[in-house]
């Protein structure tokens, strides 16, 4: 299932590929963690990324974790509440969160996520991508 995993000074990159979606966590020593998702996230991947992000997450600060959605085509309601539950757990490890939707769809999958985690105070839903860009481009060194 992890397809690659490169380490530099600069950042961590995990990938993840599956039939139906690919997922890439880069992490970087400033406390920012990018996660992009293309594809239709099905749950293939199990609870891999969580484990990945846990990882970044025991040896940090509080961090900012970016979600790039905007190649998502559509997410499983089990998928979907498996992310906010993990989300909901680790929200003191998170700075901020903000995610990047591609459609109208990923967007309300997103608020139905901020507003079950209870991440209404750190959560940012973006639905330009270059807003997202910016934000993500100022939080890296």
């Amino acid at each position: 299932m992890i397809v690659g995993s490169v380490t530099t000074k600069a950042s961590s990159q995990a990938q993840f590929n599956g039939v139906h979606c690919t997922l890439t966590i880069e992490t970087f020593p400033s406390s920012v963690a990018v996660m992009r998702i293309e594809g239709t996230d099905i749950g293939e991947f199990g609870d891999a990324p969580m484990l990945e992000l846990q990882r970044f997450l025991a040896g940090s600060e509080p961090i900012h974790l970016f979600i790039d959605a905007r190649e998502v085509r559509g997410a499983s309601i089990e998928v979907s509440g498996e992310w906010a539950e993990w989300l909901r757990v680790h929200k003191v490890k998170l700075h901020t969160i903000s995610m990047l939707t591609g459609s109208r769809l990923i967007e309300v999958t997103a608020d139905f996520v901020r507003r079950f985690a209870e991440l209404q105070g750190i959560m940012r839903i973006y639905s330009h991508p270059v807003d997202f860009d910016i934000a993500l481009a100022e939080s890296l060194p």
